[in-house]
Protein backbone atom coordinates (compact mmCIF):
# COMPACT_ATOMS: atom_id res chain seq x y z
CA UNK A 1 0.00 0.00 0.00
CA UNK A 2 1.99 3.51 -0.82
CA UNK A 3 2.47 5.66 1.86
CA UNK A 4 2.19 9.53 0.95
CA UNK A 5 4.98 11.40 2.32
CA UNK A 6 4.69 14.89 3.68
CA UNK A 7 7.66 17.64 3.48
CA UNK A 8 7.82 18.37 7.12
CA UNK A 9 7.33 16.00 9.99
CA UNK A 10 6.85 16.29 13.33
CA UNK A 11 9.61 14.75 15.45
CA UNK A 12 9.14 11.50 17.51
CA UNK A 13 10.48 10.93 21.15
CA UNK A 14 12.64 13.33 22.60
CA UNK A 15 13.04 15.27 19.95
CA UNK A 16 9.45 15.79 19.51
CA UNK A 17 8.57 16.54 23.18
CA UNK A 18 11.55 19.53 23.01
CA UNK A 19 9.53 20.63 19.81
CA UNK A 20 6.20 21.18 21.52
CA UNK A 21 7.74 22.55 24.37
CA UNK A 22 9.81 25.18 22.14
CA UNK A 23 6.62 26.06 20.52
CA UNK A 24 4.80 26.37 23.90
CA UNK A 25 7.39 28.94 25.07
CA UNK A 26 7.24 30.93 21.88
CA UNK A 27 3.44 31.24 22.35
CA UNK A 28 3.71 32.39 25.79
CA UNK A 29 6.26 34.92 24.61
CA UNK A 30 4.53 36.33 21.55
CA UNK A 31 1.27 36.02 23.01
CA UNK A 32 1.39 37.80 26.55
CA UNK A 33 2.92 40.51 25.72
CA UNK A 34 -0.15 41.56 23.26
CA UNK A 35 -2.60 41.06 25.67
CA UNK A 36 -0.61 43.54 28.60
CA UNK A 37 -0.35 45.89 26.19
CA UNK A 38 -4.29 45.72 25.84
CA UNK A 39 -4.89 45.76 29.53
CA UNK A 40 -3.11 48.92 29.89
CA UNK A 41 -4.71 50.51 26.90
CA UNK A 42 -7.70 50.08 28.78
CA UNK A 43 -6.81 51.15 31.61
CA UNK A 44 -5.52 54.11 30.56
CA UNK A 45 -8.54 54.50 28.76
CA UNK A 46 -10.59 53.92 31.82
CA UNK A 47 -8.37 56.41 34.02
CA UNK A 48 -8.60 59.08 31.59
CA UNK A 49 -13.08 58.97 31.26
CA UNK A 50 -13.01 59.12 34.76
CA UNK A 51 -10.82 61.89 35.04
CA UNK A 52 -12.87 63.37 32.28
CA UNK A 53 -16.66 62.93 34.21
CA UNK A 54 -14.92 64.24 37.28
CA UNK A 55 -13.71 67.69 36.08
CA UNK A 56 -17.25 68.02 34.26
CA UNK A 57 -19.27 67.40 37.14
CA UNK A 58 -16.83 70.13 39.11
CA UNK A 59 -17.55 72.68 36.46
CA UNK A 60 -21.11 71.89 36.19
CA UNK A 61 -21.18 72.21 40.27
CA UNK A 62 -19.32 75.48 39.93
CA UNK A 63 -21.63 76.76 37.42
CA UNK A 64 -24.37 75.95 39.51
CA UNK A 65 -23.42 77.63 42.20
CA UNK A 66 -22.89 81.03 40.09
CA UNK A 67 -26.79 80.32 38.91
CA UNK A 68 -27.97 80.26 42.85
CA UNK A 69 -25.81 83.06 43.40
CA UNK A 70 -27.30 85.09 41.14
CA UNK A 71 -31.07 83.74 42.07
CA UNK A 72 -30.20 85.23 45.64
CA UNK A 73 -29.18 88.48 44.11
CA UNK A 74 -32.40 88.42 41.89
CA UNK A 75 -34.88 87.95 44.63
CA UNK A 76 -33.81 90.31 46.66
CA UNK A 77 -33.68 92.81 43.80
CA UNK A 78 -36.70 92.33 43.63
CA UNK A 79 -38.08 93.01 46.68
CA UNK A 80 -36.15 96.12 46.32
CA UNK A 81 -38.00 96.82 43.38
CA UNK A 82 -41.67 96.47 45.16
CA UNK A 83 -40.53 98.50 48.52
CA UNK A 84 -39.09 101.92 45.69
CA UNK A 85 -42.38 103.38 44.55
CA UNK A 86 -43.97 103.08 48.43
CA UNK A 87 -41.00 105.46 49.23
CA UNK A 88 -41.02 107.58 46.19
CA UNK A 89 -44.79 108.21 46.82
CA UNK A 90 -44.06 108.77 50.40
CA UNK A 91 -41.37 111.34 49.63
CA UNK A 92 -43.89 113.38 47.32
CA UNK A 93 -46.22 114.28 49.30
CA UNK A 94 -43.56 115.91 51.55
CA UNK A 95 -40.62 116.62 49.18
CA UNK A 96 -42.21 119.16 46.53
CA UNK A 97 -39.31 121.05 45.45
CA UNK A 98 -37.00 117.83 44.75
CA UNK A 99 -39.05 116.42 42.21
CA UNK A 100 -35.59 115.73 40.51
CA UNK A 101 -33.76 113.45 42.90
CA UNK A 102 -36.98 111.36 43.19
CA UNK A 103 -37.00 111.17 39.48
CA UNK A 104 -33.63 109.95 39.24
CA UNK A 105 -34.33 107.14 41.91
CA UNK A 106 -37.04 105.87 39.48
CA UNK A 107 -35.03 105.92 36.28
CA UNK A 108 -32.51 104.01 38.15
CA UNK A 109 -35.15 101.76 39.70
CA UNK A 110 -36.21 101.02 35.91
CA UNK A 111 -32.44 100.59 34.67
CA UNK A 112 -31.85 97.88 37.34
CA UNK A 113 -34.94 96.35 36.62
CA UNK A 114 -34.43 95.84 32.96
CA UNK A 115 -30.84 95.00 33.43
CA UNK A 116 -32.07 92.25 36.14
CA UNK A 117 -34.90 91.04 33.49
CA UNK A 118 -32.11 90.43 31.22
CA UNK A 119 -29.82 89.21 33.45
CA UNK A 120 -27.01 91.22 32.08
CA UNK A 121 -24.63 91.95 34.52
CA UNK A 122 -22.93 94.25 32.20
CA UNK A 123 -25.47 96.74 32.96
CA UNK A 124 -26.60 95.49 36.11
CA UNK A 125 -23.32 97.16 37.74
CA UNK A 126 -23.86 101.17 36.74
CA UNK A 127 -27.33 100.94 36.97
CA UNK A 128 -27.56 99.24 40.77
CA UNK A 129 -24.32 101.92 41.10
CA UNK A 130 -26.72 105.10 39.73
CA UNK A 131 -29.69 103.50 41.96
CA UNK A 132 -27.47 103.32 45.07
CA UNK A 133 -26.33 106.89 44.03
CA UNK A 134 -29.65 107.93 44.22
CA UNK A 135 -31.10 106.86 47.29
CA UNK A 136 -28.46 107.78 49.29
CA UNK A 137 -29.18 111.67 47.58
CA UNK A 138 -32.98 110.98 49.15
CA UNK A 139 -32.18 109.93 52.07
CA UNK A 140 -29.74 113.16 53.06
CA UNK A 141 -32.04 115.15 51.21
CA UNK A 142 -34.58 113.93 53.64
CA UNK A 143 -32.63 115.27 56.83
CA UNK A 144 -34.20 119.02 55.42
CA UNK A 145 -37.70 117.61 56.12
CA UNK A 146 -38.52 117.10 59.66
CA UNK A 147 -42.11 115.84 59.00
CA UNK A 148 -40.78 113.46 56.54
CA UNK A 149 -38.33 111.76 59.08
CA UNK A 150 -40.83 111.99 61.54
CA UNK A 151 -43.15 110.04 59.07
CA UNK A 152 -43.50 106.02 60.15
CA UNK A 153 -43.78 104.46 57.09
CA UNK A 154 -40.78 106.85 55.53
CA UNK A 155 -38.62 105.04 58.49
CA UNK A 156 -40.24 101.84 57.86
CA UNK A 157 -39.48 101.99 54.01
CA UNK A 158 -35.69 103.62 54.64
CA UNK A 159 -34.78 100.61 57.08
CA UNK A 160 -36.19 98.43 55.30
CA UNK A 161 -34.78 99.40 51.74
CA UNK A 162 -31.19 100.40 53.41
CA UNK A 163 -31.44 96.43 54.61
CA UNK A 164 -31.84 95.17 51.49
CA UNK A 165 -28.81 97.10 49.60
CA UNK A 166 -26.81 95.29 52.87
CA UNK A 167 -27.96 92.13 51.88
CA UNK A 168 -27.47 92.81 48.28
CA UNK A 169 -23.86 93.81 48.97
CA UNK A 170 -23.34 90.38 50.70
CA UNK A 171 -24.91 88.38 48.07
CA UNK A 172 -22.53 90.13 45.81
CA UNK A 173 -19.78 89.31 47.56
CA UNK A 174 -20.67 85.48 47.20
CA UNK A 175 -21.91 85.49 43.39
CA UNK A 176 -18.23 87.13 42.66
CA UNK A 177 -16.47 83.99 44.74
CA UNK A 178 -18.48 81.83 42.84
CA UNK A 179 -17.37 83.21 39.37
CA UNK A 180 -13.97 83.51 40.75
CA UNK A 181 -13.94 79.64 41.07
CA UNK A 182 -15.40 79.46 38.20
CA UNK A 183 -13.09 80.86 36.12
CA UNK A 184 -10.01 79.74 37.65
CA UNK A 185 -11.04 76.11 36.83
CA UNK A 186 -11.70 77.33 33.44
CA UNK A 187 -8.56 78.82 32.80
CA UNK A 188 -6.45 75.84 34.51
CA UNK A 189 -4.76 72.81 33.03
CA UNK A 190 -6.27 70.49 31.82
CA UNK A 191 -9.54 71.92 33.21
CA UNK A 192 -9.42 73.84 30.00
CA UNK A 193 -9.70 71.70 27.74
CA UNK A 194 -13.15 69.73 29.30
CA UNK A 195 -14.16 73.68 29.83
CA UNK A 196 -13.55 74.05 26.16
CA UNK A 197 -14.88 70.66 25.02
CA UNK A 198 -18.17 71.08 26.67
CA UNK A 199 -18.41 74.70 25.88
CA UNK A 200 -18.11 76.24 29.42
CA UNK A 201 -18.22 80.05 29.36
CA UNK A 202 -16.17 82.11 32.12
CA UNK A 203 -18.60 84.30 34.42
CA UNK A 204 -18.38 87.87 34.61
CA UNK A 205 -17.93 89.30 37.89
CA UNK A 206 -20.16 92.40 39.35
CA UNK A 207 -19.05 95.82 40.35
CA UNK A 208 -20.44 98.75 42.12
CA UNK A 209 -19.37 100.99 44.91
CA UNK A 210 -21.02 101.70 48.39
CA UNK A 211 -22.83 104.91 48.28
CA UNK A 212 -22.99 107.27 51.36
CA UNK A 213 -26.47 107.17 53.03
CA UNK A 214 -28.01 108.43 55.94
CA UNK A 215 -28.97 106.01 58.02
CA UNK A 216 -32.35 106.56 60.22
CA UNK A 217 -31.78 107.36 64.01
CA UNK A 218 -32.45 104.51 66.44
CA UNK A 219 -34.20 106.63 68.51
CA UNK A 220 -36.42 107.56 65.36
CA UNK A 221 -37.20 103.63 64.37
CA UNK A 222 -37.81 102.96 68.09
CA UNK A 223 -40.65 105.80 68.31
Amino acid sequence: MPVVQTSARCPSGESGRAFASGMIVAGKIHGYPMSIKGHLFLLAFIVVAVYVVVIYNNLVQLKNNVAKAWANIDVLLMQRHDELPNLVETCKQYMLYEQQTLLKVTQARAAVSDAREHASIDELGPAEQQLRNGLGDLFAVAEKYPDLKANRTFRNLQARISRLEDAIADRREFYNDCVNSLNVRIDQFPDRFIASLFKFKPGKLLHFREAKRTMPELRVLLG
